[in-house]
């Protein structure tokens, strides 16, 4: 009895060395936000769900007191010799959400401001997920379905990244995974991404310790350690005033799972492209595929960048239980609906995403790298975008690349098709300068919305953009405008043509055929 009872304490002892702790010196009270779920047809009910902050940003200090195990871009070496001592003599703290991290939320709407000053400090920008409401982040299953959000980038000036993205990260923030982790999705734990984040305190339910570095001069808080947390991503909306993109990242293996050293590949490894996730990604900037008239400041653009913008994103898929065939992004601004921009690079034509478009890019901007297609393309995406994703909005500055490869030329130096990613200059634009110069820059993203394909928004005729100013003379035709013909009128490039309880056009502009989304939504494609 005597032995089986020390067994169990050494258990209980060994569960609890491996335990990610929480503690409540600060209230952990996080902001509620209202977002719809959207039934076919175009009927929405209301969803409560709350943004948790990220536990990279929390207070970390010992269990018992009010030292801190991570000063600056440091580990202390005496509560945090290793992983599991570390988490076994520390916690995440609750957040201020406003006061600490600048982050504020209305009914349906959050925002995040860039720096925040506080009494212990100070706070650059914010990761926040979408939670149930409860104990576990919301699981969006994206794929058949569109997703759609305002976004206000008016105040993110170039070198800055307000971003809405997806990760597959575990629902519980990892406790189901790694017994005894007591935070959890209510603290934010438990994060990845297809550049299999280094970067990050706690991994696996124990510190991120060994090996840990500081980044940089650039990046007084930030460090890295041995150990990588990676899933497959799907950015929805990367952007500032000046350039916006979105991409699909792939992984052999889409859901959590961790890494070790360079063989992590992304970002923060010697090899970006070591690893089993596609850290590139197939982006669409419409800046880049040769459109610098599409996105930006000011009404001479398609999108205003100046005012709120409604984003629709579509995952089309081939027929119900079909593979995911196409991303499809949509636009609406002062009531119009406005189709994506056109690609003019050279055999890269296309305003959607697809394996296609994807391959030939990889052609045209002479990358020779290819995870996307090596991966799986968007058919292995699909797959995660089916099991369940998770959201994320965030307002960051790039210690690595300051952020070049969204608004500026990248690599510098480099020029021809892919090299030029926006209008923004390359100098003056490290976080330090960048947040020196625009401490209040902020983005807000509100009155989101999820469902089938056609539900989110309100349908009307598609507005095609022109062909822009591309850097080389290459030009594609462009969409046809819808006309009025003898028998009836006619529904434009991705308009609606049919579906139960549709009484308009029914009969598409020449070059496209009406195709069934779903019973209720027929579209021109």
């Amino acid at each position: 009895m005597k032995t089986n009872f020390s067994a169990l304490l050494a258990l209980l002892a060994a569960n609890r060395a491996l335990a990610q702790q929480a503690c409540s010196v600060t209230e952990e009270v996080a902001p509620s936000l209202t977002w719809s779920k959207c039934s076919a047809g175009g009927s929405c009910a209301a969803q409560t769900g709350s943004l948790v902050i990220d536990a990279n940003w929390r207070w970390t200090h010992t269990v018992e007191g009010y030292d801190n195990c991570y000063e600056g871009n440091s580990w202390d070496s005496t509560l945090c010799p290793d992983g599991d001592t570390c988490a076994q003599n520390c916690c995440v703290d609750g957040a201020d959400y406003e006061g600490t991290y600048g982050v504020t939320s209305t009914a349906d709407s959050v925002t995040i401001k860039l720096v925040t000053e506080n009494e212990h400090g100070r706070n650059v920008g914010a990761r926040l997920y979408l939670t149930d409401g409860g104990s576990k982040y919301q699981l969006f299953n994206l794929l058949g379905n569109e997703f759609t959000f305002d976004v206000d980038s008016s105040n993110v000036d170039c070198g800055l990244n307000g971003a809405l993205y997806f990760i597959s990260m575990d629902a519980d923030g990892g406790q189901g995974k790694f017994p005894g982790n007591q935070a959890g999705a209510k603290y934010g734990t438990g994060y990845c991404d297809a550049q299999c984040a280094r970067d990050l305190k706690w991994i696996d339910g124990t510190g991120n310790v060994e090996g840990w570095q500081p980044v940089g001069e650039y990046a007084p808080d930030v460090g890295t350690g041995d150990m990588g947390a990676c899933c497959a991503e799907m950015d929805m909306w990367e952007a500032n005033k000046a350039a916006t993109s979105y991409t699909p990242h792939p992984c052999v293996n889409n859901a959590y799972h961790s890494c070790s050293g360079d063989s992590c590949g992304g970002t923060f490894s010697a090899d970006r492209y070591g690893g089993t996730c596609d850290a590139d990604g197939c982006d669409f900037n419409p800046f880049r595929q040769g459109n610098r008239e599409f996105y930006g400041e000011g009404s001479g653009f398609t999108i205003d960048s100046t005012s709120k913008i409604t984003v629709v994103t579509q995952f089309i898929n081939e027929g119900p239980g079909g593979d995911l065939s196409q991303i499809r992004r949509l636009y609406v601004q002062n009531g119009e609906v406005i189709g994506n921009s056109e690609s003019t690079a050279p055999n890269n034509p296309g305003n959607a995403i697809t394996d296609e478009f994807c391959a030939a890019q990889k052609a045209a901007f002479g990358e020779e790298q290819d995870q996307f297609t090596e991966f799986g393309g968007l058919s292995h995406m699909g797959q995660a975008l089916d099991a369940g994703m998770v959201l994320a909005v965030s307002l960051w500055t790039d210690a690595h690349a300051n952020m070049l490869w969204l608004d500026s030329t990248y690599p510098i130096g480099e020029s021809g098709w892919g090299a030029e990613r926006g209008p923004c200059p390359s100098e003056n634009r490290t976080p330090p300068e960048i947040e020196a110069r625009v401490p209040d820059a902020s983005v807000t993203f509100s009155n989101i919305k999820f469902g089938p394909i056609g539900s989110t928004f309100t349908e009307g005729e598609v507005t095609p953009p022109g062909p822009g100013n591309p850097p080389v003379a290459t030009t594609t035709p462009s969409t046809p405008a819808p006309t009025q013909a003898p028998g009836g009128p006619i529904a434009p490039q991705w308009g609606q043509c049919g579906g139960q309880g549709w009484s308009g056009a029914t009969t598409c502009v020449s070059g496209t055929t009406c195709t069934v989304v779903n019973d209720w939504y027929h579209q021109c494609l």
